[in-house]
């Protein structure tokens, strides 16, 4: 009789070590492809909706792989929702700024011409302390080197230095950029007599930037 029940809970519990091997390597090859659905992009450049949609992933596996005895539907289902849920607002984020500028936000100019933005930081909850140490890890001792300075919507501190000339965008995607143009100190009927002038209209423009006193542009139908 004991024997007959060692021998029953034995290959329970094979059974459900099998189940546990079959449903890791399931989500495993199943998140894999989930994120290549959602697109490639570096951990440190991801969103806050990014970084909620890739915690929410590996809570929703670990709950499936720790209970083992419950379906994967119940996992997979959410996790499915996830990925659709966040490639259709990617997709709309795309056509509408301002939809875009809600689900991601909006870079913060820290310092913009050699001055600190100090406004900003402090509606951002963005200290000094952030900052310079932002700034070292760029190699850069001193604000006073700084001529731009960046904090983007994935937390990275982009910088441009005063001695380097850098390119300033004035269209992405035929959205017109008017903080580089008040930048630049040039206005909107600057812009268009320069699309006019080659013969390009602002819907037809997938990058422009201002660089040098020049604009140099990127057609949509020049992308490969």
């Amino acid at each position: 009789m004991y024997k007959n029940i060692y021998i029953a809970q034995y290959k329970i519990g094979d059974t459900m070590y099998l189940k546990l091997i079959f449903k890791t390597a399931f989500l495993y090859f199943f998140i894999i492809f989930a994120y290549r659905l959602m697109g490639k992009k570096e951990v440190g450049e991801l969103s806050i909706i990014d970084l909620i949609v890739t915690v929410l992933i590996a809570e929703l596996a670990a709950i499936c792989i720790e209970k083992v005895e419950n379906s994967m539907f119940i996992s997979i289902i959410p996790i499915v929702v996830l990925v659709v849920t966040q490639i259709a607002l990617s997709y709309i984020s795309m056509k509408n700024e301002s939809i875009r500028n809600f689900i991601d936000g909006k870079p913060s100019v820290i310092i913009n011409k050699g001055k600190v933005n100090y406004g900003t930081m402090k509606k951002i909850r963005y200290t000094l302390d952030d900052l310079t140490s932002q700034l070292r890890e760029k190699g850069i001792k001193s604000l006073e080197e700084v001529d731009y300075a960046v904090l983007e919507n994935s937390g990275t501190l982009s910088v441009f230095q005063k001695t380097k000339d850098y390119p300033m965008p004035l269209i992405l995607d035929g959205v017109v950029s008017y903080e580089t143009l008040k930048e630049i100190k040039k206005n909107e009927n600057w812009l268009y007599n320069c699309l006019e002038k080659e013969q390009i209209e602002l819907e037809e423009v997938f990058y422009a930037f201002y660089r040098k006193g020049n604009i140099y542009i990127i057609k949509k139908d020049e992308l490969i």
